[in-house]
């Protein structure tokens, strides 16, 4: 009974949420570090990283604990079952959460800091306590939250926000969205339940399908642009390429499947396959970037 108690503050943070995000923050970091990592500022970054993912999940957890309970997948949370009471999770959701900041604040730059910052905002404000129950929109609304860890990352080895930033940012924002629709497509029902309007739900699989695809494309012609800008080489062009193009020819079959739970899980699955190999093929094949590009900073405000 003990051990069970101890273990509902580790499962009210989601573990697996917070592996996938430390995953990416480790590769944007070893990007911007260029081989030559500052292994303090990387510990720094991802062990504070990581206690504000799980602050916002155990947060998250609080919040939803009503349309949790409608769902198949969700009902057996802690903070659904009774394990866990809604007031531990949320103080446990917010101690973990200023011990994150604490940790970046003091070890890491303060850009990396207000990265951290905006997804959370996102994640907990915007998205968790509004945009999830009251529009089709809100996917998008969360793809900016998916999208800074990797960003944070970058940006803790940079010390600055610049054109890599960017480029970063854009890929996992286009990532999160068919990662996100195939979940939503295998899981319509779950969704259907809890009254989450989810774009399969409101507007149907064909719309998310044909989303999905154009998703994908974006998401292709962003991941090239890190290598164009000069910030990884061709290695990581190649595996950007290979995985792109599969997870695209995926998403194409769905025109021609009756089996739309079969083909969104294969979808889901390659999505992650893709995040994970480019995180490493980005971490392991970062370059020098381009003088022309590598600032934005330095674009819009030149040094005298």
């Amino acid at each position: 009974m003990g051990g069970l108690k101890l273990k509902r503050y580790l499962l009210v943070t989601k573990p697996g949420i917070i592996m996938g995000n430390l995953i990416s923050t480790v590769g944007g970091f070893l990007l911007a570090s260029q081989g030559h990592p500052d292994w303090l500022v990387m510990v720094a970054t991802v062990i504070g990283s990581a206690l504000v993912v799980a602050s916002g999940c155990a947060i998250n957890n609080w919040i939803d604990r009503d349309i949790d309970a409608r769902m198949e997948r969700t009902k057996k949370r802690v903070t659904v079952t009774g394990v866990m009471s809604p007031a531990a999770a949320l103080a446990h959701g917010l101690l973990l959460g200023v011990l994150g900041f604490a940790c970046l604040a003091w070890f890491t730059p303060m850009v990396t800091v207000y990265c951290v910052a905006f997804g959370y905002f996102i994640y907990v404000g915007v998205y968790s306590l509004y945009m999830k129950r009251n529009s089709v929109h809100g996917t998008l609304v969360g793809s900016l939250s998916g999208a800074m860890p990797p960003v944070a990352g970058f940006c803790a080895a940079a010390g600055e926000w610049n054109t890599g930033a960017l480029i970063l940012m854009l890929m996992f924002c286009l990532w999160q969205m068919p990662h996100s629709y195939a979940i939503a497509i295998f899981r319509q029902e779950d969704y259907k339940r809890a009254g989450i309007p989810v774009l399969p739900v409101v507007r149907g699989i064909t719309a998310a399908r044909r989303q999905m695809v154009a998703y994908i494309i974006a998401f292709a012609v962003a991941c090239v642009a890190l290598q164009v800008a000069g910030y990884a080489g061709y290695g990581y062009m190649a595996v950007a390429v290979a995985t792109s193009l599969y997870w695209l020819k995926l998403a194409l079959d769905g025109r021609q499947t009756d089996n739309h739970v079969k083909w969104a899980k294969q979808v889901f699955v390659f999505s992650i396959i893709t995040v994970t190999a480019l995180s490493v093929s980005m971490a392991v094949d970062g370059k020098q970037p381009k003088q022309q590009l590598a600032s934005l900073t330095q674009v819009i405000a030149p040094h005298a």
